[in-house]
This record gives structure tokens, sequence and C-alpha cells, in this order.
């Protein structure tokens, strides 16, 4: 089997798994009497026709870019990490905590100081379904989707209780004092935008995830742990440690998430500022392979998608939760895809019939 085989054959899988997702999509777009067509071009390209536009879909793939570093970091360590969502929750609220207890400190020393707390509070909500799967067999998507619902209850406790902005008593509005430009505010970079330095610091992210993984002793571990727990113990790696370490490390980078989106977009603590973005972000590791190179783009796609869908209510009157269907129907996809590649058999099967047209061929020219 030659290594041009292999290439082609995979190509060929991932384009027949796009269009697999998009007839799939369409079907369902048919059915609830939608212009297939005109849904699909408002989807994909009217996001990307004014520098306004495209600075939204890139604000959208910041936090989806730095969750799935995390998810991606925790699958390859052979643990599921479903608590995003509660985790970005727990680092808005160490974020904002930091924030507003030193309002008074310069930007060089709040905005780490404050981004430090959203990773910290992340990574300690990570640590709790970490500790219960390595130590007591829990399951990690029992306890992590548990966790969601008990930091969305605690998230609005606060903003209703002790981070409650003064000005709101009166209507209740949930949601905490505007934080001080001077401490915490990510800059905005594009004129006439909301794009901000948050972009730079995902990208670093990356960087970061991909020489942490691929380049040092403790990813090759984390991986070896993922791949095979039977074999890595057997190895003298400490399988129970690096499970703990992957799913802290997912949840810090969540946190970080939640830092960024309130010191670049929103500026404060608000109701809903997570914004299902701990869920997506799921799709978009696994979408991006678990690898930060698949991951970026994947993350502005997915940012294409949710800023297209709510241009497709408006301009084609097709539901926002549409988008929501679509990233359903791409999990799916990607996992019938997942077990397709790494199926060895199947691709000596298809090696086997690929060699034996060629024979044919020959035959047929001779």
């Amino acid at each position: 089997m030659t290594k041009q085989f292999k290439i082609i054959y995979k190509v060929s899988i991932v384009i027949l798994a796009i269009l697999a997702a998009m007839l799939l999509g369409s079907v369902i777009l048919i059915t609830i009497g939608a212009d297939v067509f005109k849904t699909y071009l408002v989807i994909l390209f009217e996001p990307l026709k004014t520098t306004l536009q495209i600075s939204e879909v890139l604000i959208r793939a910041i936090p989806l870019t730095i969750i799935a570093l995390g998810i991606s970091v925790a699958y390859r360590s052979g643990i599921i990490n479903i608590g995003a969502e509660g985790q970005m929750a727990m680092g808005i609220l160490g974020t904002t905590a930091v924030a507003l207890a030193f309002p008074d400190l310069p930007k060089p020393i709040l905005l780490p100081m404050a981004i430090l707390a959203g990773a910290i509070a992340g990574g300690a909500w990570g640590f709790i379904p970490g500790i219960l799967r390595a130590k007591l067999q829990v399951s990690e998507l029992l306890s992590t989707v548990m966790l969601n619902y008990i930091a969305a209850q605690f998230y609005t406790f606060m903003l209703r209780g002790p981070f409650l902005d003064p000005a709101e008593l009166a209507s209740g509005t949930p949601q905490s004092m505007r934080l001080t430009k001077k401490g915490i505010w990510l800059d905005r970079f594009v004129r006439g935008t909301r794009l901000h330095t948050g972009i730079f610091l995902a990208l670093a992210l990356a960087v970061l995830i991909y020489f942490l993984l691929w380049k040092t002793n403790y990813g090759y571990k984390m991986r070896a742990a993922g791949a095979s727990a039977r074999a890595a113990k057997y190895g003298g790696i400490s399988v129970t440690w690096y499970l703990v370490i992957a799913m802290v490390i997912s949840g810090a980078f969540a946190g970080i998430a939640g830092s960024v989106e309130i010191a670049g977009v929103h500026r404060r603590a608000l109701e809903g500022i997570t914004g299902g973005y701990g869920f997506s972000g799921i799709v978009v590791a696994l979408f991006g392979g678990l690898h930060p190179a698949g991951i970026v783009p994947a993350s502005f796609l997915f940012g294409l998608l949710i800023v297209g869908a709510d241009m497709t209510q408006r301009m084609v009157g097709v539901p926002a939760n549409m988008v929501n269907v679509l990233q359903g129907i791409i999990i799916l996809v990607i996992v019938a895809t997942q077990m397709i590649l790494a199926d060895p058999y199947l691709m000596e099967k298809v090696w086997r019939k690929y060699q034996g047209l060629g024979k044919k061929r020959l035959e047929v020219e001779a």
C-alpha cells in the first residue's frame, strides 16, 4: 500500500463525510420548508462580506479555540470533558472577583492576575471530575454534566447576590458591575469592530498545546495514557496522575476562555454569557482532529456557523436553532468518519480493489 494511496483514501473519506453532512442538513432544511441553496449561501458566505461581520466570526472563534484546545488535551489523555460550560462560568466568576476586588491595580498586573484567577477557578472545577474518575472510577460523563448544573446555579446566585451591580438593585437585572477599563479590558484593535487582542492569546495557547503534547515528555505520557492505559501502566506511566492533570488543564483553558470573553467582549459578568461555547467546543475539538492545527480553522468555521445561523433567521426565515441541528449532524458524521479511518481492514479492502481496477485497465490497454 503506497503512501499516496493512503493520502487519497483519507482525503476522499473526509470529502464524502462533508458531503454527507451537507446532504443530511439539506434533508432537514427541506423538511421545514427552507430554501436549501439560499440557506447554505447565507450561512457560509454572508458573514464574510464585511470587516464587521468577519470580526464577529473571529470573536466567536476565540473562546471556541481556547475551550477546544483544553478539551483536546483531555481527549488525548483518555478522559472526556463535557463540563467546559460550567468551567467557563467558574472562570468568569474568578476573573470578576479579582477585577472587582482590585480595581485600582494597573493593567499589566490586574489583567494577568484576573486571567490567572479564571484559569485557577476553571481548573479547580475540572479537578473534581478528574480526581473522581482517577480514584473512584466515577464516570466523567456523569460528573461533568452534573457539575455544569451546579456551576450554572452558583453563577446565577453570585450574579443576583454578591456580584450584583448596586445600580441594578431596583430592576434586579442579574449582572455584575462594569469592570474597570484601565485595569481589565482587552484592547480592540480594528476600528469599528469588537475584535480584541484575545485572538493573539488564543493562537499563543494553540502553539503552547502543540509543544506540550507533541514536543515534551509530559505530553508523550499523556497521549500514551490516552492511547492505551494498560500499556502506559506497564511502561511505568502514572495514568491516574495524568488523567487528573489533563482535566485540570482542560478546565483551566475553559476558565481562560471565560476570562477572555468577559475582558474582551462584555466587560461585566452577565447571564447567558457562556453562550453554549462549552458544548460547541467539544464539536470543534473533534472536527479539528484534536490537534491545534485543525482546531484553529475549525473554530473559525463554527464561528461562521454561529454568525451565519443568526443571519439566516433574519434573511431566510430559518430558525437560528438550526445551527444546533447542524452541529449534531457534524458530530455524527465525525464519529462515523473516525471509525472508518481507524479501520485498517477497510482500507486494505479498498486498496485491493484499487489494485484490481489497475490490472484490468492495463489488460484492456494491452
